[in-house]
Formats: structure tokens, sequence, C-alpha cells
């Protein structure tokens, strides 16, 4: 199967995923989240600004601002590159191309050495903690010479025991999921 058809799969399957059940994995993947070393450890976190059919990340963000973390979401550029922009309540956002909610262009960006975390989001994942995105390899361009620890938070529909990898893939350190968390390579 293509990736192609891997993406229409699974967004179909999120599209049935009934409401109850996905609030249910939500929580008991939040609860795996904020018990993990990384998190603990982590000061700064990178996550995007969910979407409908993605889990949920306003929880975490704001349990990372009771925490005193320091939040930042993507911003797309050109070339398909991105960077991250510190995000509060406050933070002057624009709608990108895409759709998305990202901060103007005008702010500044965080350093990518300072970022602790970063929660990728995707469509699809492998055990080996390869992941099937929404198509524009900005988190591949990006995690590239990234040297923090990077997780996925995965409802089971979302999960394939493999598809085809490409050279510039780049896999997740840890995968959570409902059940429980799993490593999928030795930390940086």
């Amino acid at each position: 199967m293509s990736k192609k058809e891997i993406r229409q799969q699974i967004i179909e399957r999120l599209n049935n995923l009934p409401v109850a059940q996905k609030k249910e994995q939500e929580n008991s993947i939040y609860e795996l989240l904020f018990g993990t070393e990384q998190w603990k450890k982590s000061e700064v976190v990178a996550l995007t600004l969910s979407q409908k059919l993605e889990l949920t990340t306003y929880p975490i963000i704001e349990k990372a601002w009771k925490e005193g973390k320091t939040v930042v979401v993507p911003r797309t550029k050109k070339n398909r590159e991105m960077d991250f922009v510190k995000y509060s309540s406050t933070t002057p956002m624009e709608t990108s191309s895409f759709g998305l909610r990202e901060p103007l262009k005008t702010l500044t960006a965080v350093p990518k050495s300072k970022i602790d975390l970063v929660i990728v989001p995707g469509l699809a994942y492998s055990e080996k903690g390869y992941r099937i995105g929404f198509g524009g390899g900005y988190y591949d361009r990006f995690l590239a010479d990234y040297k923090g620890t990077t997780l996925s938070l995965v409802f089971k529909e979302q999960e394939i025991r493999s598809f085809p990898v490409e050279t510039f893939d780049i896999p997740i350190d840890f995968l959570i999921t409902a059940e429980k968390v799993t490593s999928c390579r030795n930390e940086k």
C-alpha cells in the first residue's frame, strides 16, 4: 500500500472513531505522557495546535503552562521548512496556506537547540517509530539535525505494522498509546 493510500485509510479510521472512545484514549495517553521522564525533564515543549482528527493538544499545553514549561508551536517557512515560536494565549496568530493556525512571520523563532521535547504529529505509525505525516515533509526536515527527544501520541487506529520507509524518514524516539510508552530506539 502506498503512503497516500495509508493516509486515506487512517483518516477514514479517525473520522469513524466515536467521540467517547477518542476521549478515553486521549485521557490515558495524557496520563502516560505526564508520567514520563521525558516530560518531567523538559523545559521547552514543541507541539502543534491540534486539528479535528488529531489528539487534542490543548490539555497538554495547559499542563505545560501550569508546570512552568515553555510551549512552542510550529510555523511554516519556504522550502517546506519550519521553525517553532513561543506560544501563549496572547501570541498573535495567522492562518497558513494549509488552513492551520500559526504564529505571525514577524515573531522570533526559538532556537532548535533550546527545545527539549518535540511531540511529533502524524497519521500512521510503525512499531519501529516511523511515521507517515500529512505529506509535506516539514517534520522530517526539522528533525534531521534535532538533538532533543521526540515522541508521538498515537491512537490505536493509527498503528500500522509496517509501511514503506524513505531514506529521509526520521524515526521517533518514543510512541505513547493508551496502553503503554514504547521506546523505538536508543535515547540520544
